[in-house]
């Protein structure tokens, strides 16, 4: 039984009559007090993300007074109403400016303090004459090199805006014991719940995670597995996302929803795939290789403290990053040794490019042909010989057909195998024949 005291009958709100709590007119009120929207599955306000318990508490101090019984339930049904209330497709997602916790920053003009309603809000207040962190520069001039400093002071102030524009990740990747966790750390307190932890292999292969980074400016993974991923397609697609894609949460039907979120990974190990040996799964990485631990570093056991106490200033010093990289058209600068470092890492994991580019096994000329079950019989060996892992022979046909002109390969449908049957095969190498060993043996 709903009740109240009908001595307080004549200040009743409009949602309750006395008896009765009317949930439409409920929301109504709620929502005229405090503006808030429903987008996937959250709540957001013009502080940004709000979780379900913190809407859970304010219906229920607010009909408290009222409803006598069954109160988890009707705070249930009300936020349920709520949800459809106030649900919208999308929330603005400007990249030209990062809302932070005391006002709007504008790419081109500025701070000023005023608050919009937003996806994400940083809890990090903008403070134009926030101190130098001196700490945090120390640290990274020891973590990394000089001239890749500036390409992870422009992936953080990337992560401050909703969006995916520049189609990267970051990997940071040392022998362990670097320090590179750290950076994360930071991130987390210029971010706050705008930021994830999960790991690369579960995005990949977790249906449902997905879903759990919806509203998110950055994932993080602070352990990247050496193990080479099975199915890179949802990786390269979030990493490069510009329109709605399928997420689902447990319980509850798939639905089209957008992700901005961004991915750094530290490990002592670069991102490697099982099957992929496309360009596109490698162009989409940053690779940092950070620099080795000085054996006579004293590890400062309160470095997280500390840079934290910098937040503003690394804010700042992120922005600046920013700043340059939409002027650059979200191009970033990236070393030369970064370059490098992405080309290192994909002919290690693509062993196809080792194999190609060996001698003793294949020999190139013109008019040479081979059959692909050849080709494939022959990489076999040197995978053997060299102890390394052999590529699925689908993978290896599709590679050479995708990247064959490359090496002065022609893929053709009939060239004549040892059984005089005309099969698939390449035109442009040969098996090399070397010299007989027991030609010279009397």
């Amino acid at each position: 039984i709903l009740e109240k005291s009908q001595t307080d009958a004549d200040n009743n709100p409009t949602w309750w009559d006395g008896k009765r709590l009317d949930e439409i007119e409920f929301c109504r009120w709620l929502l005229a007090k405090h503006h808030m929207v429903h987008v996937g599955h959250f709540f957001y306000d013009i502080d940004g993300y709000l979780s379900d318990k913190k809407i859970s508490k304010e219906i229920l101090d607010a009909i408290e007074p009222y409803v006598k019984s069954s109160l988890s339930s009707k705070v249930k049904r009300i936020k349920e109403v709520l949800e459809l209330k106030c649900m919208e497709d999308r929330l603005p997602t400007e990249e030209d400016r990062v809302h932070f916790s005391n006002g709007t920053y504008y790419l081109d003009g500025g701070f000023v303090p005023e608050k919009q309603f937003c996806s994400n809000r940083l809890p990090t207040p903008y403070n134009e004459d926030a101190k130098e962190p001196v700490r945090w520069l120390e640290f990274v001039n020891q973590l990394l090199y000089e001239d890749d400093i500036i390409t992870l002071q422009e992936f953080m102030g990337y992560c401050m805006i909703p969006t995916t524009k520049a189609q990267a990740m970051l990997l940071l990747i040392g022998n362990g014991g670097e320090g590179k966790s750290r950076v994360g750390l930071v991130m987390r307190s210029i971010l706050g719940d705008n930021m994830n932890i999960c790991s690369i292999d579960k995005l990949s292969q977790d249906r449902f995670c997905r879903a759990d980074q919806e509203g998110k400016l950055l994932m993080v993974d602070d352990d990247s597995q050496m193990e080479a991923l099975k199915n890179t397609n949802i990786l390269k697609a979030v990493i490069t996302m510009e329109d709605k894609m399928d997420l689902e949460t447990k319980g509850m039907k798939s639905y089209q929803g957008y992700l901005y979120v961004r991915i750094m990974a530290f490990g002592n190990g670069s991102l490697t795939s099982l099957y992929d040996a496309s360009d596109g799964f490698y162009r989409r990485q940053i690779v940092l290789k950070v620099r080795d631990k000085n054996p006579n570093r004293k590890d400062d056991k309160d470095l997280a403290k500390k840079l934290r106490e910098e937040n503003e200033g690394i804010a700042l010093w992120a922005l600046e990053g920013l700043n340059r990289l939409a002027v650059n058209g979200f191009h970033f600068t990236v070393s030369d040794r970064a370059l490098q470092n992405m080309e290192d890492n994909k002919k290690s994991d693509v062993n196809l490019l080792q194999f190609i580019e060996s001698e003793g096994y294949l020999h190139f000329q013109s008019d040479g042909e081979i059959t692909t079950k050849e080709f494939y019989e022959i990489y076999m060996q040197w995978c053997e010989d060299n102890l390394e892992k052999p590529r699925a022979q689908n993978t290896f046909s599709s590679y050479f057909k995708d990247h064959g002109r490359e090496y002065g390969l022609t893929e053709k449908k009939n060239v004549k195998n040892n059984g005089g049957k005309y099969v698939r095969g390449f035109k442009g190498v040969c098996k090399h024949i070397g010299p007989n060993p027991f030609e010279n043996a009397a």
